[in-house]
Formats: structure tokens, C-alpha cells, sequence
């Protein structure tokens, strides 16, 4: 047995055993002409796995010639669907649809098998969930479910079932499509799958409770496709993916730090590997530096944008505290106008609309947008969603001047924000808690409140937004005039709010206007008489980033 023999052999064994960094250290030292077309896709299924994609599509495209040359069109067509993924995967539309119809071709008057049901899942299921077409969708996964059963195959129906229970919660039938998802995780536990089908549906149901705001499942399926990724001596490829899962959960429980790290961290990877991923990488970086304090959180968003993710509604709630409330109320209008009747993705929309519209005055379309979400959250029924359309209906009801109405719904949406662990949302809550009950003249009860959200606030290390303010002046008119009342000039203002002087000089005529003034003397004569006193946040800080603007502000997610 010569040495290449030896290493070929160990290459297999590793491979076998899912040590895919050893399997792809020994592929690497054998001649490519020594591979069999077995070994070539074992190869690219290795390297995969570590991250190196290229490597990975090359061998692809050799094991699906080296299947043709032997007659072997089943394998060929299962090395083009992978090939097919990967592009896909990468943004490459149309050499990822090329190589999936080649598939198709290839499985031409083949009997039914295996890669015929993972084709009808990426022609069929995919597609049409992604077209927002659940129905067909519905159909296209019973279909896979069917052929695994047909075939015996544990992969195809919990692929089936996957697809299934994310139609059903498409179409709204939550509870019976969250059940179909955990139930194609039992095969994933119990071990009975391959690794990278494990992986997938790991994926996809995480970011189908992040998409209808199931918190807590998302967590605890986060958990463990954390601990099933730590059973691999290497995992880069699904170790990227569910890094931007966890980073998403760091943003709703106040990990901001934590969340932006894990982001980044993962980054350069998912730029070259899975676009979809990189983008939402970014625009987490953007909700964690926005609700930070961060003024580079801009640039975040518009790196989020380039890569394809919607930065609505984060830069319309960043325009918001900026000063731009019209602005803001533009911007969330016209997202909602694009998502359309995708009621999943108005949800977050019409959360921010209500916030914008009742900082803008705009008290009809504050109304409306709660009574979409409330009808959404009504709908769909889980946890986040019920705690956003409460608290953006008790917010309504409280900018409306109907405290009475406005009280329960704040506390239910208070309490309901503290079982899902979001401290900043809780806060934001009981601010507005603790203007209801001042309304309502329990100044205890409204000192109580405030004293529970000065506490979130400082422990999340920013200042406390919303904090009202005479003559309509937003917060960071207020911030402004605070500089001003403290003699300071329109360089130093901009250069401690990280704006530009321009801009310093809007918020001044926006300021005089309100306040019926006409100089810097009686502005500040107005601040120091109304006690405005409006501190920056304790966290803002320069932080160097790709495209950063001057635009910052901490607010709800």
C-alpha cells in the first residue's frame, strides 16, 4: 500500500466520521486524479463544512462529471443540487437556478428516489414560501413528506414536515405549524439525520420563530443547535449561521455588546458565503449600535442594505430620535407600502409606525397602524408579537390622552415584555406606565414605575428615551438646546452629538420656531426656566465602521 493508498483511506474514515477537518487535511494530500467520483463529493462535502466554499464548488463540479462519466446520473443530480444550493447561498441567482434545472434534467425518467424529493424542496417549497405563496408551498412539502415515507427516507420527511409547518404558520395556523417544526426536530435529537439536513433544519426553524416572534422557542432552539454544533471537532458553514441567531436574541435582552461582537465576528465569512446571512449580520450590528447610542449605527444599516436586508424599520426609528420625526414617518410609511400584505412583515413596520406617529403627532396613523398589529398579533398569537401590539396600543390609547383605557394594557404589555427577558422594551413600557398613572393623579405608583426604568436603563448603559418634553420639542432638540443653554457653539454641539453643523443649525430654526424665539439668549433663558436638561448617553463613543454617518439615537427594537 503506497502512501496516497494510506492517506485515501484514512481521507474516508475520517470522513465517515464526521472529522471533517481531518478528512479534508487527507483529501488534501492525495492527487485529484486518485479520487474516485465518491471521494470527490466526500471532499467537497468536507471542506464544506470548514468553510471553504470555493474549494467545496470546485469538487462539486468534479464529482458531478466523474458521476456522469460512470453512469451514474442519481449522484451526478445530487451534486448538482448542492452546487445549486451553494450558489444560491452565495447570491449567485442564476448559476444557483442553473445547476438546480440541470438536477432536474438529469433525474429525467430516473425512478423515484431520494434527490427526487430534495428537488420538488428546492423547486417547490423554498420558491413559493419565499414568494409568499404558503398555500403552494403547502402542497410542494406534503409532496416531499410523502416521497420519504414512500422511500423510507428519515431526511425527506422531517424536510417534509419542516416545510409543512413553516406554510401553516405562513397562512397563520401557528400552534399547528410550530407543532410540524418541533416534531421534524425529534429525528434532528435523536440523531437520526444527516448532518447537514440536522443543520438546515436547525435553521430554518430558528429563523421561523425569529420570524413570527416566538422568543422563547427561538432561544431554546438556539440552545441546543449550539450543543450539537459543539459535538463537531469543526463546524464553521452552521457555526456562522446560528452565530447571527444568537446575536438577534442578544438584541432583545439587552446584550448589545454581546450581540454586535458575535456579528461581526462572523461576518467575513457569511460575506463570502451565504449573503442572506451577512446582511441580517449587519443589520443586528445596526439595532445593537442604535439602541446603544452608537452613531455609526447608519452605516451599519446601509451595509445591512447593500447586501439586500430591508433597514426599515431600524433607520426610520433612527431618523426618529435625530430629530426627524416627519422624516421618520415617511420613511415607515413608504416600508409598509413595500412589504405590502405580508402581515409578518408589517408586524415590526407597524411597532415602529406607532412609535414615529405618536412622536409626530400623527394620531390616525398611530391608530391605524396599532389596530393592524393588534389583528396581526391576534392572528399569529405568540409571545412577541402580542407584547408588541400591546404595547403599541397602550401607547396609542396613552398619546391620545385616554389613560384609563391606556393603564391595563401597559401593564399587561410591561409584564408580558419581562417574561420574554427584553429589559429595554420593559423599560420603554414603564415610562409610559408611569405617565398613565400620573395622568391619573397616583404620583406613587408613576415615581415607582420610573424608578424600575431609570434601573433598566442603567443597567443597559444608556440614557432613558422618550423623556417628554414642553412645546413639542423632540429629544434631540432637546439635547441641543441643553448645549445651548450651557454657552456652547454650533462646532462644539455638533462635535459632542457627532452631527454635522448643519444639521445643528436645522434643530436651532426647528427650536426658535416651536419655542416663539428668536435668539441662542432666550433659548437658553427657555431650558434653564423649564428645567430641560437632556444628558447624552453614557456609551456613545466614535466607532470606526464601514460607511458611518452622524444620525444616532437609542430606541425600541
Amino acid at each position: 500500500m503506497d502512501e496516497h493508498t494510506d492517506g485515501l483511506t484514512q481521507a474516508r474514515e475520517a470522513y465517515a466520521a464526521r472529522e471533517w477537518l481531518t478528512a479534508a487535511t487527507r483529501f488534501d494530500a492525495v492527487p485529484i486524479d486518485r479520487l474516485a467520483a465518491h471521494d470527490l463529493a466526500g471532499y467537497a462535502d468536507a471542506v464544506w463544512w470548514l468553510g471553504r466554499i470555493d474549494d467545496s464548488l470546485r469538487l462539486s463540479a468534479a464529482a458531478c462529471d466523474a458521476f456522469l462519466a460512470g453512469s451514474r446520473p442519481v449522484e451526478a443530480a445530487a451534486s448538482a443540487l448542492t452546487l445549486g444550493v451553494l450558489h444560491l447561498a452565495r447570491g449567485d441567482e442564476t448559476q444557483g437556478v442553473g445547476w438546480i434545472g440541470r438536477a432536474g434534467h438529469l433525474l429525467e425518467g430516473v425512478p423515484e428516489c431520494p434527490v427526487h424529493g430534495l428537488l420538488l424542496h428546492l423547486t417547490g417549497v423554498e420558491p413559493s414560501l419565499r414568494a409568499g405563496q404558503p398555500a403552494a408551498a403547502l402542497d410542494a412539502a406534503r409532496r416531499v413528506r410523502d416521497v420519504g415515507r414512500r422511500l423510507g427516507q428519515p431526511d425527506l420527511v422531517a424536510i417534509g414536515l419542516n416545510g409543512e409547518g413553516r406554510a401553516l404558520i405562513r397562512s397563520g395556523q401557528v400552534i399547528d405549524g410550530l407543532r410540524l417544526l418541533d416534531e421534524a426536530m425529534i429525528a434532528v435529537l435523536d440523531g437520526e439525520l444527516a448532518s447537514f439536513v440536522s443543520g438546515v433544519l436547525y435553521c430554518h426553524t430558528i429563523a421561523a420563530c425569529h420570524e413570527v416572534a416566538e422568543v422563547r422557542r427561538m432561544a431554546r432552539w438556539t440552545d441546543l443547535a449550539e450543543r450539537w454544533l459543539a459535538t463537531f471537532p469543526a463546524a464553521v458553514a452552521f457555526g456562522g449561521l446560528c452565530a447571527v441567531h444568537r446575536a438577534q436574541l442578544h438584541v432583545i435582552h439587552g446584550r448589545w455588546d454581546e450581540a454586535e461582537r458575535t456579528a461581526l465576528r462572523v461576518l467575513p465569512d457569511l460575506d463570502a458565503n451565504r449573503i442572506d446571512y451577512a446582511a441580517e449580520a449587519w443589520y443586528v450590528v445596526a439595532e445593537a449600535r442604535r439602541l446603544r447610542g452608537d452613531p455609526s449605527a447608519a452605516g451599519a444599516y446601509d451595509e445591512a442594505h447593500a447586501r439586500g436586508r430591508d433597514p426599515q424599520p431600524g433607520r426610520a426609528l433612527l431618523q426618529l430620535l435625530g430629530g426627524d420625526a416627519a422624516g421618520a414617518a415617511t420613511s415607515v410609511r413608504t416600508a409598509l407600502t413595500a412589504a405590502g400584505s405580508d402581515d409578518l412583515r408589517r408586524a415590526t413596520l407597524c411597532a415602529a409606525a406607532v412609535e414615529i406617529a405618536v412622536a409626530a403627532g400623527r394620531p390616525d396613523d398611530a391608530s391605524a397602524a396599532a389596530d393592524e398589529l393588534a389583528a396581526t398579533a391576534a392572528t399569529y398569537a405568540t409571545s412577541g408579537l402580542e407584547a408588541m401590539a400591546a404595547g403599541a396600543r397602550g401607547a396609542m390609547l396613552l398619546a391620545g390622552a385616554r389613560a384609563e383605557e391606556a393603564l391595563p394594557v401597559l401593564r399587561d404589555a410591561c409584564r408580558r415584555w419581562y417574561e420574554l427577558g427584553a429589559p429595554h422594551d420593559a423599560a420603554l413600557t414603564c415610562i409610559r406606565l408611569a405617565e398613565a398613572y400620573r395622568a391619573l393623579g397616583d404620583e406613587a405608583s408613576a415615581a415607582a414605575e420610573e424608578t424600575r426604568a431609570e434601573e433598566a436603563y442603567e443597567r443597559l448603559g444608556v440614557r432613558r428615551p422618550g423623556r417628554e418634553a414642553p412645546d413639542g420639542l423632540s429629544g434631540r432638540e432637546c439635547e441641543v438646546l441643553t448645549l445651548v443653554a450651557e454657552g456652547r457653539s454650533n462646532r462644539e454641539i455638533g462635535e459632542r452629538l457627532f452631527i454635522s453643523d448643519r444639521t445643528v443649525g436645522r434643530h436651532l430654526t426647528n427650536i426658535y420656531n416651536k419655542l416663539g424665539v428668536t435668539s441662542r439668549t432666550q433659548a437658553a433663558r427657555y431650558a434653564i426656566e423649564h428645567g430641560i436638561d437632556y444628558a447624552e448617553p453614557r456609551s456613545r463613543s466614535r466607532r470606526g465602521s464601514a460607511g458611518s454617518t452622524d444620525a444616532t439615537h437609542p430606541a425600541r427594537s
